[in-house]
């Protein structure tokens, strides 16, 4: 099985743990987890640009010159495409970029961000994360203690407002619970910290 170290909140190392090869310990796939990072994106996209038709830009209802006898070309509005100040023709409109990837690949997708974090050496797994009060230097101490590098992904294993608060203000540094893991937030941080109680709930979701 693979194995990660355990530390406490000190940075001091207390062990290590073994984590379960169908998780942790699998071949990553790089396509799958492409796959993943360009439905994250494309999930993220506002979708609200958009361009006026001739048919909504203002102006344009009278005809510039009769149909014949001008030696111009026919015109019936100076709000056609070809027009300075007329309409956009083919232009965006406002859309949803949301797509949906089969259950499967979006498990083998985290099951390979997991794994890739475990054989980098880039995932630490904390003993227990308490906090009796919101005190962001707390947080920043324990990152510093770790060794954690810029970016930084803390997993807790439920919600706890106190940490969370702590830590919302120290960039680079973003929490998430096991049920809002995603495969870019995974793979875009440095510093993969998991609460010890997290990594079984991983385990048990995933395995």
């Amino acid at each position: 099985m693979a194995t990660v170290s355990t530390f406490d909140m000190n940075g001091k190392q207390t062990g290590t743990l073994e984590v379960a090869d169908s998780v942790f310990g699998i071949t990553p796939n790089a396509t799958v987890m492409h796959s993943a990072v360009v439905n994250y994106l494309a999930n993220q996209r506002q979708g609200t640009q958009s361009t006026l038709t001739r048919a909504e830009v203002r102006g344009g209802g009278k005809k510039p010159w009769r149909q014949k006898g001008t030696g111009h070309a026919r015109q019936g509005s100076t709000r056609a495409p070809q027009w300075t100040h007329g309409g956009i023709a083919l232009g965006p409109k406002p859309r949803s970029y949301n797509y949906v990837l089969p259950k499967k690949v979006r498990r083998l997708a985290l099951k390979s961000a997991f794994s890739s974090k475990v054989s980098a050496g880039e995932m630490l797994v904390l003993d227990d994360l308490t906090m009796e009060s919101i005190k962001t230097k707390v947080i920043v101490t324990m990152l510093q203690a770790l060794e954690a590098k810029k970016k930084v992904l803390l997993v807790l294993p439920e919600k706890n407002d106190t940490v969370i608060l702590s830590a919302r203000n120290i960039p680079g540094v973003k929490t998430a619970l096991v049920n809002t893991l995603n495969v870019y937030d995974v793979l875009n941080c440095d510093t993969f910290i998991v609460v010890k109680d997290a990594v079984a709930q991983i385990e048990e979701v995933y395995a």
